[in-house]
């Protein structure tokens, strides 16, 4: 790649949203970066597989060092699809302790339950006070 890229995003704070951005000199290609030299391994394999063109750099930026793919716009969809794969690949878990995610699913599941036995017992008093309140009607005529 002749010029280095400069996201829109690259800057103090770094949101991380897309790790891709348009080629800044030439609209026809897309800019992957990846800080992380597996996960651009991983890209870059999945490139190979799929015999899509690229071109790979490195740019040390603010003490990081980005590898880049640049890949042509018309093979974005396909890329996009690698990136969502090689993503999920490596992606951690939320809540990295096993026991812990059982304990958040195993509650969530006992406050769902709960809500649906507070619900059905709340219709079978309305149902006991609409009873009620009609044969008091009833009653008085």
């Amino acid at each position: 790649m002749e010029r280095r890229v400069d996201s829109p995003v690259d800057n103090i704070v770094d949101l991380g949203l897309v790790n891709y951005v348009q080629h800044p000199s030439n609209p026809e290609y897309i800019v992957y970066r990846f800080v992380d030299p597996e996960r651009a391994a991983s890209f870059e394999k999945e490139l190979e597989d799929q015999s899509i063109w690229f071109e790979k750099d490195i740019e040390n930026k603010r003490e990081k060092e980005y590898i880049l793919f640049g890949v042509h716009s018309r093979d974005f969809k396909r890329t996009d699809k690698i990136n969502f794969k090689v993503e999920g690949k490596h992606k951690k878990p939320l809540i990295p302790f096993k026991g812990f995610r059982y304990f958040i699913l195993i509650l969530g599941l006992g406050l769902l339950i709960l809500a649906i036995i507070g619900y059905c017992k709340q219709q079978e008093k309305l149902s006991l006070y609409n009873n009620d309140s009609a044969s008091l009607k009833e009653s008085k005529k």
